[in-house]
């Protein structure tokens, strides 16, 4: 598993449309601005977002984009998913194993990636968007209490 840029702006974008948002769409440019990310890459994003039912698109003067349904409902795992595909862990296994002692490690390892995929997958399909803002609003109050003397 790796996580690309699809993955980290599309998250980014969702808590930036649940941290901005209400009735009214948002306009691409503003949120592009505000992630400094192209707005053609999210254009791109937008799309897939769209398409797999998190988001809606309003055209026109005061069009834009809003969340299609409630940030508490968006798991994190299902926004990869969408944006990335599969977020199991990749490891070539070796094929099939025998059963003579020479086998172990290789037992050992397979049951490593396995449980290792299972905690990342049940820890993605726990969190939701809005857990994520919470976390973000939290972290920045924190940082915001410390001063800097030069």
């Amino acid at each position: 598993m790796r996580i690309s840029t699809r993955g980290e702006y599309g998250l980014r974008t969702l808590l930036d449309l649940a941290q901005h948002g209400g009735r009214d769409p948002i306009p691409l440019r503003q949120i592009a601005a505000r992630q400094e990310v192209s707005e053609h890459y999210l254009e791109q994003l937008m799309g897939v977002l769209r398409k797999a039912g998190f988001v809606t698109s309003v055209r026109g003067a005061q069009g834009g984009y809003r969340l299609a349904m409630p940030p508490e409902q968006m798991t994190v795992g299902d926004v990869l998913r969408a944006l990335e595909g599969d977020v199991e862990i990749r490891v070539d296994d070796g094929g099939p194993l025998g059963t003579d002692a020479r086998c172990v490690p290789k037992y050992g390892t397979r049951f490593l990636w396995r449980e290792l995929n299972r905690r990342i997958v049940e820890l993605l399909d726990s969190m939701t968007v809005a857990e994520l803002l919470v976390h973000a609003e939290r972290e920045r109050a924190q940082r915001s209490e410390y001063v800097y003397y030069i």
